[in-house]
């Protein structure tokens, strides 16, 4: 990680340039308003900085909030304390809202603008819209973004540095590392916060555990999983008695691509293919040839089930919110009695568990921005602070979620504890998330993560499934990632 911030300097001068900043409302040298400050006047930013920020009042009738999907909006229905659950219809118990609208406790009504992020769809809604801000009469107020696409707005005038929000670095030290890292511009300045981490692990079925290797306690799964040697040899074992070492394609891919020696695009503007993603490639097809898999795509229901009781798949690869947002709604069924509604173990519930798996990796994370421009700029803070730098709060999200949160003192206080997850069998699987946060690794990333890996997975689906040649595979992922993004080529 000592590297990062130089990587990241040198990637946003490589990266930025172009559409980006024009959808973003400035050129390649421009930074925002809270950002003028000159070179020769570091002394005294820097002492404003670490002084208590007046922010001018908000003025704003709406908190407008771009996201992708319901993950923040049920964190800050739960956990911000500013939220008006009564006037907004929020129950606890089931985590929905009736009401037409919803409220700050200040009156301040949010309004959320959500837009799917597949084919990258929400940074296109999102770009729009914030090139259009100047001009708005209900200017964008907060904006999410994720790891795969971080370095396109933190290093873009459309975000604010957080520090002119009032947030200091003694709010922001429990934080890993990474986390702030990747959110810091060229210039030094961090550009967004998150209230979670999200290293990966490697999540298996414990009665399937115990079918294929007589044992489902962690450690000893671990030893069957160690390496990708070993990893395959147990998919081998797990075949002959019956059952799937991975759902799909997808399932392994993060682990790879986050492991690779370089970004997706050089300082030529060439796509890099890494040779540890053609590696990828290979497992994969030869999982598929061999049936080690079930053909599934992410996402699709056919995967979904395979976490389901009647599934046989040994295990899936899930960061953090996986485990709470996605394999433990998977592993719930919704029963109706009387006219209402329940959820309850569908035989999955309590018959999973994790441990590291072949490699440290990551998956993901969401970070808050404040937009430039926002007219509601002590609410931001407000919601910044309280759900990002609030270990009390935090641990609340973790205890009560499972969500791994991004304050290392009380993750790590939280792994020694009596922790346990009855989902998965009374493990706490905090202790190995809270190993694996500090070895996250983000000096490989670039703007084009999300479009590059997109197109890639998809590109070699033909290949496994033999309809075309790994060379043909090849060639028509570099088509389409350059049509996604004609300002890269290929590799000279």
């Amino acid at each position: 990680m000592k590297n990062l911030k130089k990587t990241l300097a040198l990637l946003a001068a490589l990266a930025m340039a172009g559409s980006m900043f024009t959808a973003c409302g400035g050129d390649k040298g421009t930074t925002s308003p809270a950002e003028t400050t000159k070179a020769d006047d570091t002394a005294e930013t820097t002492a404003a900085a670490d002084s208590k920020v007046e922010l001018p009042a908000d003025t704003g009738k709406t908190l407008k909030i771009y996201t992708w999907n319901e993950e923040f909006k049920d964190r800050l229905r739960a956990f911000y304390p500013n939220y008006d659950a009564a006037k907004s219809g929020y129950d606890a118990a089931t985590g929905k809202v009736s009401g037409e609208k919803e409220y700050t406790k200040d009156g301040l009504e949010i309004v959320w603008v959500t837009t799917p992020s597949q084919d990258n769809a929400y940074q296109n809604k999102l770009d729009a819209d914030l090139q259009a801000q100047a001009d708005s009469s209900d200017p964008i107020d907060m904006f999410l973004f994720e790891a795969d696409y971080a370095l396109k707005y933190v290093n873009a005038s459309a975000s604010m540095n957080v520090k002119d929000l009032g947030l200091t670095d003694e709010d922001l030290a429990g934080a890993y590392q990474y986390t702030k890292d990747i959110c810091t511009d060229a210039d030094g300045a961090l550009k967004g916060v998150t209230w979670q981490a999200t290293p990966g692990l490697y999540a298996y079925r414990r009665s399937i555990a115990k079918a294929v290797l007589g044992s489902d306690d962690p450690a000893e799964v671990q030893k069957a999983v160690a390496d990708w040697d070993t990893f395959n040899k147990t998919a081998e074992t797990a075949k002959s008695k019956g059952y799937l070492m991975l759902s799909g394609y997808d399932d392994s891919y993060r682990v790879f691509s986050n492991n690779v020696s370089a970004p997706w695009v050089n300082d030529k503007k060439e796509i890099v293919v890494d040779a540890n993603l053609m590696k990828w490639v290979d497992q994969t097809k030869t999982f598929t040839d061999k049936g080690y898999n079930e053909k599934t795509s992410l996402w699709n229901d056919a995967w979904a089930k395979g976490q389901g009781p009647d599934g046989k798949v040994f295990g899936y690869f899930y960061s953090t919110w996986g485990i709470n947002f996605t394999l433990l709604g998977n592993s719930l069924a919704v029963k109706t009695a009387d006219g209402g509604k329940e959820e309850v173990g569908n035989g999955c519930f309590g018959d999973w568990a994790v441990t590291e798996g072949p490699q440290n990796w990551y998956w993901g994370g969401t970070w808050l921005a404040a937009a430039t421009g926002t007219d509601n700029a002590n609410a931001v803070a407000d919601i910044m602070k309280s759900l990002t730098c609030n270990a009390d709060v935090m641990k609340a999200i973790t205890e009560k979620t499972q969500d791994y949160t991004n304050n290392q003192p009380a993750m790590e206080a939280l792994g020694k504890s009596d922790f346990k997850s009855a989902f998965l069998g009374g493990q706490n699987h905090i202790a190995l998330f809270s190993a694996a946060a500090p070895k996250i690794d983000m000096s490989k990333i670039s703007a084009y993560d999300q479009g590059c890996n997109e197109t890639f997975q998809a590109s070699f689906k033909d290949y496994f499934d033999g309809n075309v040649t790994k060379e043909a595979a090849l060639e028509n992922f570099y088509t389409a990632v350059i049509e996604k993004y004609p300002s890269l080529k290929k590799p000279q």
